[in-house]
């Protein structure tokens, strides 16, 4: 489940994506699969070379990208590997300190 994103910020990331840049868009996510992850941020790109190459520098896989129909094409960064990317980019502050109580 995604939530805590404005309609501006998910309509600047699919500009920058459509543009050719990979794009980066960090939200709050629950997945039962993934009990210690808050967040994840979504590293996207139209150009589907251009994202396979820079998800190479991670040690990313292409068949790691979600190609949904009705998504831009994307890797979903969250845990250890989310805190890598991000802190190499500089992004640190898009991860927000989440604390939930249900």
């Amino acid at each position: 489940m995604a939530f805590g994103v404005k309609r501006a910020e998910l309509e600047a990331w699919k500009k920058r994506a459509d543009s050719g840049e990979i794009a980066f868009l960090t939200h709050y996510w629950l997945d039962d699969r993934f009990p210690d992850s808050k967040t994840v941020t979504k590293a996207a790109c139209a150009n589907i070379a251009k994202l396979e190459a820079w998800g190479a520098t991670y040690g990313f896989k292409p068949e790691w990208i979600d190609r949904r129909h009705g998504t831009y094409p994307h890797y979903d960064l969250f845990g250890d590997i989310q805190r890598t990317v991000l802190k190499k980019r500089r992004r640190m502050g898009s991860i927000r300190a989440v604390s939930f109580e249900w």
